[in-house]
């Protein structure tokens, strides 16, 4: 009898911490030996002369979230995940949202079911809070974290979702007291709000405006608030899907005085331009329009810089898929619309490690350590999913990433996801995936997709587990005279 199910042999593993070569043993899913010259298992897999890393963590991405009508995401749990695979993530996290009116437990209840039966490979949710009732900060947000929902998602922008600052207030406070890590989408509704009256009295309304009702101040301002509150509360917190200069100077700020702030950041502030959303009229600048969106050649500088140096614990793909030809996409009910009513948000789920791990870490911007930090082991860290998932060590999860190093022109003809176009189409990349395990189980091996429907898990988080900043004392505290 093998003492393995599978041996990953001559492997040249990267972790966040070394890079060493090794065996890896792996039964029943998980690493059970890393060493030279293992026994024989059951199947083996020839790494020789090829990089193995964690297995990827999206801890940002959209499928099948619930959303008025036309609209609808392209990607659900089987195909998203199958996108996931195929670009080298093998646990993915996206977002239950509550509507307004809804109970929060509903909503977890409505997601499940929507990836029950779906998923190929593992997955979490976060949760969206758009309706802090009593019931739901006392009873259901509590209860909800205890049951391993241990992160949650709140909005400063998009009326739907939007919570003003003494909700924010209310929602950081259970964060607190529960141990949750809190992530915030940090714009400021009104300023855009503004903005967009009076570039629609103006007639401009191309998707190229969409960059002009959210220049980076706005997302300054909402960084800038969202810390002082945090700060108010003693809370940490996370900016998602940071995108330039003025956002990080404020984040840079909060760090030199103390504050647990923690950031995200996303392919398209790395890759794209706000010219990418249009330099005229013409509506193929939907294709490329999210929140907030890409700035200029200068501040993807800027973002390389905050990845190297620490600013940024997650590299997410903030996948939001919607085809730009199709009436429940970029073209609501089949029509050119005014930039104010174009879904936000560009698919990049499957894309997301290539980018990095070929304009990254093979072009000489990063290591290939601080790549498995910023692509698993921060996220995984981040919330609760650590040492389980985002390294490879003796009793994590067996999720690898078997690296192929090759030249290829990207086509979204060559990707596994449901849209009908990728922003990143013709660019130049170094290296795929060449095999993704998922427990053990390869589900790509750098040709084929292999299905299984409902093999992914549903995975209860624990507390965020990073290493917690020199704080300063309770804010609440000090005003209180307590």
């Amino acid at each position: 009898m093998n003492e393995f199910d599978l041996v990953v042999r001559n492997a040249r593993v990267v972790t966040a911490c070394d890079t060493f070569d090794c065996d890896i043993g792996i039964r029943d899913g998980r690493i059970v030996q890393i060493g030279q010259a293992l026994d024989v298992g059951a199947n083996e897999i020839d790494a020789a002369g090829r990089t193995v890393t964690p297995g990827g963590v999206d801890a940002h991405c959209h499928l099948d979230q619930p959303m008025a009508p036309p609209t609808r995401n392209a990607d659900d749990f089987d195909t998203g995940t199958r996108s996931a695979a195929c670009g080298g993530t093998t646990t993915v996290i996206p977002f239950a949202a509550q509507q307004k009116g809804q109970s929060l437990r509903a909503a977890v209840e409505d997601y499940r079911a929507r990836a029950a039966g779906k998923a190929h490979v593992d997955y979490a949710f976060h949760l969206i809070v758009s309706d802090p009732t009593p019931t739901v900060l006392r009873e259901e947000l509590p209860e909800l974290i205890r049951e391993g929902f241990t992160s949650f998602k709140i909005y400063m922008t998009y009326d739907d979702m939007k919570l003003d600052d003494g909700q924010i207030l209310d929602v950081l406070d259970v964060a607190r007291q529960h141990g949750a890590m809190a992530m915030l989408h940090a714009e400021n509704s009104d300023c855009i709000e503004w903005l967009t009256r009076r570039l629609e009295a103006a007639g401009r309304t191309a998707p190229r405006f969409h960059a002009h009702s959210r220049p980076m101040l706005v997302e300054r301002e909402a960084t800038h608030r969202a810390i002082a509150l945090a700060e108010l509360v003693d809370v940490p917190i996370l900016i998602v899907h940071v995108s330039g200069r003025e956002a990080v100077e404020q984040i840079r700020w909060a760090r030199a005085h103390g504050l647990n702030v923690f950031a995200e950041t996303c392919p398209q502030y790395l890759f794209l331009t706000a010219e990418d959303l249009g330099i005229d009229d013409s509506y193929k600048g939907a294709r490329c329009i999210c929140s907030p969106p890409p700035r200029d050649k200068a501040n993807q500088q800027v973002i390389w810089d905050g990845l190297n140096d620490g600013l940024f614990t997650v590299f997410s793909s903030d996948h939001a898929p919607f085809k730009y030809d199709g009436p429940e996409g970029k073209k609501p009910h089949g029509e050119e619309v005014a930039f104010r009513h174009i879904p936000n948000g560009i698919p990049g789920l499957e894309t997301r490690m290539a980018l990095l791990w070929s304009e990254g870490v093979l072009a000489g911007r990063m290591t290939a350590n601080r790549f498995v930090e910023l692509t698993s082991t921060g996220p995984a860290k981040a919330y609760g999913l650590h040492p389980r998932k985002g390294t490879i060590a003796i009793g994590a999860d067996a999720d690898l990433v078997i690296w192929d190093e090759r030249e290829f022109v990207l086509k979204n003809e060559q990707l596994h996801h449901e849209v009908d176009y990728t922003p990143y189409e013709g660019m130049r990349l170094k290296a795929w995936p060449g095999v993704t395990l998922s427990r053990g189980e390869v589900v790509w091996d750098g040709c084929v997709f292999h299905p299984k429907p409902g093999r992914g898990e549903l995975l209860a988080c624990g507390a965020p587990t990073l290493l917690p900043k020199r704080r300063l004392p309770d804010a609440m505290t000090r005003l209180l005279g307590a």
